[in-house]
């Protein structure tokens, strides 16, 4: 009886991580963009309005299901692109839009391994609207969510 249970709640645990993960991408899809003069890049710029859904996450944990995009050619990463859709599909590819990727900081600068395969990640997001050298999503103190 006693391993029933502890199944069950474990089973319990990961299918609500699952919805998180898919329901995050979905919740930081609704967003609109403004045109604005950027001074430094000389033209007009989209810049993210960020839905009132979205507002809610700002600062918030958050745990997202994606593919790792390398910065950096390591095994292990510290700090990496973060996308909705596999590397062929992502929105460096032409293939999404620039809200379907984030930028991941792990915490305490903890490696987690590449790999193509789908992940669950755990995180604090950050709203970024005005730095045009970073990403929109900002996910600080990452960790891997083990399935």
């Amino acid at each position: 009886m006693k391993k029933y249970l502890v199944f069950s709640l474990l089973f319990a645990f990961l299918a609500v991580t699952t919805v998180q993960a898919q329901e995050t991408w979905k919740t930081l899809s609704k967003i609109s963009y403004k045109k604005q003069y950027d001074e430094m890049m000389g033209f007009e710029v989209d810049v993210p309005i960020f839905s009132k859904d979205i507002m809610a996450l700002q600062g918030k944990e958050v745990v997202v299901q994606g593919y790792i995009i390398p910065v950096e050619e390591h095994d292990k990463q510290t700090s990496f692109v973060f996308s909705a859709f596999p590397y062929n599909m992502c929105f460096f590819c032409g293939n999404a839009g620039p809200e379907t990727v984030m930028e991941v900081y792990t915490k305490n600068d903890v490696a987690i391994k590449f790999t193509s395969k789908p992940i669950k990640i755990k995180g604090v997001l950050q709203l970024n609207s005005g730095d045009i050298n970073n990403l929109m999503y900002i996910l600080n103190d990452a960790v891997r969510v083990k399935e």
